[in-house]
Order: structure tokens, then C-alpha cells, then sequence
């Protein structure tokens, strides 16, 4: 009941704001309903300052409907699956989420753009964005602010790949499997990988690069996990140097991504189910559940976001998140090509 009391209002009003976001990003799924919903809620803050007894509920959902969202993000992780596709596109996907974090870095050090954005846009580029995002912000301790921006920089990226990348395929010469892999190691988000290789399969009739680019995508998705494992170390180390050694005030355990062994332990479950013979669209609506909580969590940070002040600072974010997208795409034809698949 005090749950109920202190949390229901924020929560149900981020649910009002999820429903036509969601029914947006159904209908124009190149821009997808986590931007809708960010957008919708930064418009309602303009207006809305004082959040009064919605606050509790807006916070909660922004923090722990997003973790929600990662844990069932792994029903639709087949790892037999990943297995099998997965290892030809490894060495891609290995060169392409190091040059992304490599260059983010080296643009956080010579722009001197903060942190915790600098480590967002590097993840959410290199590993599979809004959902890398959303496992990465609570174990280095993002603000709602530093996440809507590196949402809407990988949003603006996710847009263009989208809509650039089956053109730019067909004029470099790529293949069906060629082009496959190209968007499931250099596009960000899932929706835009789909609406890439789906744009593809529309311009070459009897293609099917669908499934290979989601399942490259996939395997991309796996690096969540030693990614954050590493973020959160990096945070405990840095906690303690700066509290002197031997403090124990701040722990690994604080900030371990525990939601993380959930989102393994589901993953396992839809392993063995499919293994067991399972029809994979069992777990359909765990990973529309999963969509909706992104959603969600994404109006909370809209809503606690400044949007004034994101236009202001956003110009540096922007050029990392440029950067990052150009030398993925780089890499992953690079790659291809020294590989002999291109």
C-alpha cells in the first residue's frame, strides 16, 4: 500500500505518456518509441516544473522499469542461435565496439565532453544503443540528463544509418550476406537494423539479410555484459582511490549489475527452451514487455530532463557520436573486406 502511495502517480503518468509513444514508434519505426516517448516528456517538463508527489514514481521508473526492461530484453536472446551465425561476424563485432569506446575515449580526453555521456555514446554506438544505454547508465551512475542525450545522439545516427546504409550497400558492391553484417555490426539500435535490412530486402527481391543482421545484432547485444562487469570495477576502483585505501565505504556491490545475471538467467531459459523444442514465439510478448518498459522508462527521463539546456550542450555530444558512427562503419566494411567477405 505505501508503495502504491508514494510511487503510482509517476509511474501511471509515465504510462500515459508510453501508450501513444509506442503507437508511434509501431508506425514510424525508423525513429522508434523510446525517442517519442523522451520528446513527449522533455515537452511536458518545459511546461511542468514542479513534479510534487509524481516525482517518486517518475524516478522510479526511470531506474528500475528500465533495469526491468534489460532483464526481459533476454527472452529474446536465442544463444544457440547467436552460436551459430554469430562466430563468423565475432572478429567484426570485436573491431567495431573497441574502435567505437577507442575513439569515444580519445574524443572525452581532447573535447573534454563529461564522462558518464562520453561512456554512453560509446556504448549505445558500439553495442546495440538505447538498450546498452539503459544497462550501462545505472552502473556508472548517469543522471537523466546525461541519458537523454546519448539517447538522442544515437537516435539522430540510428536515422541516418537507417535510411544511407541499403543505399550505400548497393553502391560498394555488398552482398546480400555482405550487407547482412554490415548492418548488424554498424547500425545501433534493433528497430533501425531491421528497417535497414528490410529497406535491402525491398530494393533486391528474394533476399533475406533480415535474419542475419538481427542475429549479428544479437551477438553485438552479449557485449552488454563485460562491458558493464568492466564499468563497474573501473567505478569501485575509483571510489576507493578516491576515499583512501582500505575505505570500505563505497563496494563492487553497490554498483554490480546484478539485473545483468537476470538478463543471462533468461537468456538461458529461452536457450533451452528452443532446445527443448519450443515455438521461439512463446517469449514474444516478454520481449514486447520489455519494449514497452524502454518506453516507459524513456518518458520518466524525458521527463526529468531540461530540454533548453540539452539543445545548449548538445553540439559536442553530437561530433563524438559522429565520429563513432563514421569509424564503425569504417571498420566493419574494413573488416569484410580483409576478411575476404566483401
Amino acid at each position: 500500500m505505501n508503495f502504491l502511495k508514494k510511487y503510482a502517480w509517476g509511474i501511471l503518468l509515465c504510462l500515459v505518456i508510453a501508450v501513444p509513444a509506442w503507437l508511434l514508434g509501431k508506425r514510424f519505426e525508423v525513429v522508434g518509441g523510446p525517442v517519442f516517448a523522451i520528446l513527449i516528456g522533455m515537452v511536458i517538463a518545459l511546461f511542468w516544473k514542479e513534479q510534487g508527489g509524481a516525482k517518486p514514481g517518475i524516478t522510479y521508473t526511470s531506474k528500475k522499469i528500465l533495469q526491468l526492461a534489460v532483464v526481459l530484453l533476454g527472452f529474446g536472446m536465442n544463444l544457440s542461435s547467436v552460436a551459430k551465425v554469430g562466430a563468423q561476424s565475432l572478429p567484426i563485432i570485436l573491431s567495431t565496439i573497441t574502435t567505437s569506446l577507442v575513439v569515444s575515449f580519445l574524443l572525452h580526453r581532447l573535447l573534454h565532453i563529461p564522462s558518464n555521456i562520453s561512456t554512453l555514446v560509446g556504448v549505445g554506438s558500439s553495442v546495440c544503443g538505447g538498450s546498452a544505454i539503459a544497462a550501462t547508465a545505472p552502473v556508472i551512475g548517469a543522471d537523466d540528463e546525461e541519458i537523454a542525450q546519448a539517447i538522442s545522439v544515437i537516435f539522430l545516427f540510428n536515422v541516418a544509418a537507417a535510411l544511407l546504409f541499403p543505399t550505400l550497400g548497393g553502391l560498394l558492391g555488398l552482398g546480400n550476406e555482405g550487407f547482412g553484417l554490415f548492418a548488424g555490426t554498424a547500425v545501433n539500435d534493433t528497430s533501425s537494423v531491421t528497417a535497414a535490412a528490410a529497406a535491402w530486402d525491398g530494393m533486391h527481391p528474394g533476399a533475406n539479410t533480415l535474419d542475419t543482421a538481427t542475429i549479428v545484432k544479437l551477438t553485438r547485444t552479449l557485449a552488454i555484459i563485460p562491458i558493464t562487469l568492466a564499468l563497474a570495477l573501473r567505478r569501485t576502483a575509483r571510489a576507493r582511490r578516491a576515499g583512501g585505501a582500505g575505505e570500505g565505504s563505497f563496494s563492487l556491490r553497490r554498483v554490480f549489475p546484478f539485473f545483468l545475471l537476470f538478463f543471462m538467467l533468461a537468456s538461458l531459459i529461452t536457450t533451452g527452451a528452443s532446445l527443448a523444442g519450443v515455438d521461439a514465439a512463446a517469449f514474444a510478448p516478454f520481449k514486447e514487455l520489455s519494449k514497452f518498459f524502454i518506453i516507459m522508462a524513456m518518458a520518466a527521463i524525458g521527463l526529468n530532463t531540461d530540454l533548453i539546456k540539452l539543445v545548449r550542450t548538445g553540439g559536442r555530444p553530437i561530433l563524438m557520436g559522429l565520429c563513432c558512427w563514421a569509424a564503425i562503419t569504417a571498420v566493419s566494411l574494413g573488416m569484410q573486406y580483409a576478411l575476404g567477405l566483401w
